[in-house]
């Protein structure tokens, strides 16, 4: 049986254009250029720089308007007010921003140069040994097999399987393993390795041979677990050697690269370069706080747009195409004013959110000194600027900040709070750079465990278990005692 029933709700919902610049928000200065350049492309009606003709006004409706036409729904030309595009009541408010920005302060692009490739210089040396047009094959196959790394990390059988279905290149074992040592004679040392024990042993080898080598080479071949694991009392009772001698051996070992692919100059791999959001400077003992020029673009809107809109007002007759014209161009129009207005919203968001910041951290941003920043988590700066929780994560998540001491990303000055022996609340990052002072000054010859590094804090104010010191030790990558043991 179908009823017909009345239902009355309350439900949030937030607009195309809120969901924008939300994400406008969350963009660092890098990807917020990319997507500027993306919506200038895509919509005519807007320009970037200086307008040529200061006195034309540009005004094109205000702020407050309703930007529901880009839900699907057609506005007949005539219902279109022109007026409000073309209106001289006021100046909009982008004429009266100002960019103290010159053209000097502007990050130019640098051009790369275009070098050899990792693979390819591999290649290039291969050209200097004597191969048959098979064994060449085989070399060529090889190098294409090694990773960015340097190692080769599949099996021999695996190889001879794949050259034969892909490549149409029939061979054996043996003769792979043949082709394989000559491509390890390769620069750099260790490269084709199928394992960390292989690579070490390769670069080994190509040394000067001495004692020391010697030594290194027969614990790398055949004590590399006991090695690898730090077992020095082991090792020292096998080889019926002093202290001093090992130590010797252990040097040499420690002196190779178990990256040999990683270390080549001419590897063209991707660039990430850090452009800071933010820039702190302390001026006459006072904090100053800069927003990157790069974020604040001079944009206005197309004369030649607003020249169409008057043309149309202006003639008698109005065909079906200059109507359809009109729709589109205020569908341009619209946009553009709305993307303005949201970069404007962007630019004042990350300023009161990291001005909130640097005052809340005044004390470490005067001074540098980790141990002096104060527990601060989202909520904290969200009640202080007024604005969501979720904003502020989006502004912390993705930029970075120039201050005196480096630059950083801004979620890492949020941390949560811990109570010291005397009730106070101290900041987590405290804690670790205790911990991390703490372990930098330890007798590396006898590394001290978890539950005497948690006395040790727990003596110095800071009382906490034996399993949050490993949780904080294993978040700074810092290895168990065993690992920093020193001979």
């Amino acid at each position: 049986m179908l009823r017909q029933s009345l239902q009355f709700k309350l439900s949030q919902k937030l607009s195309p254009q809120q969901i924008q610049l939300m994400k406008l928000i969350q963009l660092p200065t890098q990807a917020f250029e990319q997507r500027l350049q993306e919506e200038l492309v895509e919509n005519p009606a807007l320009e970037n720089g200086k307008e040529e003709n200061l006195d034309y006004d540009d005004e094109y409706g205000d702020s407050n308007d309703d930007y529901d036409d880009y839900e699907g729904e057609r506005i007949e030309a005539e219902d279109i007010n022109i007026d409000e595009y073309l209106s001289n009541d006021e100046t909009p408010d982008y004429k009266y921003q100002a960019n103290n920005y010159s053209d000097d302060d502007e990050d130019n692009s640098m051009p790369f140069i275009a070098g050899v490739t990792f693979h390819q210089d591999l290649l290039n040396q291969l050209n200097t040994f004597i191969l048959s047009d098979d064994e060449r094959d085989i070399a060529e196959f090889l190098v294409g097999s090694i990773d960015d790394m340097g190692y080769i990390r599949r099996s021999v059988q695996d190889i001879v399987d794949d050259m034969a279905f892909t490549q149409g290149i029939y061979t054996n074992e043996a003769t792979v393993e043949k082709i394989l040592s000559i491509v390890q004679e390769l620069e750099p040392s260790g490269v084709a390795a199928r394992d960390l024990q292989e690579c070490l042993l390769l670069q080994l080898k190509h040394k000067t041979p001495t004692d020391s080598i010697e030594l290194a080479i027969d614990i790398i071949k055949n004590q590399f677990d006991a090695f690898s694991k730090k077992h020095y009392d082991k090792l020292l009772q096998k080889y019926e050697i002093s202290k001093e001698q090992l130590r010797k051996a252990i040097d040499e070992i420690e002196k190779l690269n178990p990256k040999p692919g990683g270390a080549y100059d001419g590897n063209q791999k991707p660039i990430e370069h850090v452009v800071p959001d933010f820039t702190i400077r302390i001026v006459d003992g006072e904090l100053e706080l800069l927003l990157n020029g790069r974020n604040a673009p001079e944009l206005h809107i197309s004369k030649d747009y607003q020249e169409m809109l008057q043309s149309y007002k202006d003639s008698n007759e109005k065909s079906n195409s200059q109507k359809d014209a009109v729709q589109f161009i205020k569908q341009k129009l619209d946009s553009a004013k709305w993307f303005i207005d949201a970069i404007k919203q962007r630019q004042e968001t990350l300023f009161v959110t990291m001005n909130a910041i640097m005052h809340y951290q005044e004390e470490y941003f005067l001074d540098g000194d980790e141990t002096k920043l104060k527990p601060m988590i989202l909520k904290d700066i969200a009640d202080l600027v007024g604005l969501d929780i979720s904003t502020i994560s989006r502004v912390a998540n993705s930029k970075y900040v120039d201050t005196p001491y480096g630059t950083k990303l801004i979620k890492d000055y949020f941390s949560e709070a811990m109570k010291n022996d005397q009730g106070e609340d101290v900041s987590t990052i405290e804690i670790k750079k205790i911990l991390e002072t703490v372990i930098s000054d330890e007798d590396k010859k006898k590394p001290l465990p978890d539950d005497k590094l948690a006395e040790i804090l727990k003596e110095k104010g800071y009382p906490i278990a034996r399993r949050t010191v490993a949780k904080y030790r294993e978040l700074m990558d810092i290895p168990v005692a065993r690992l920093r043991k020193k001979i």
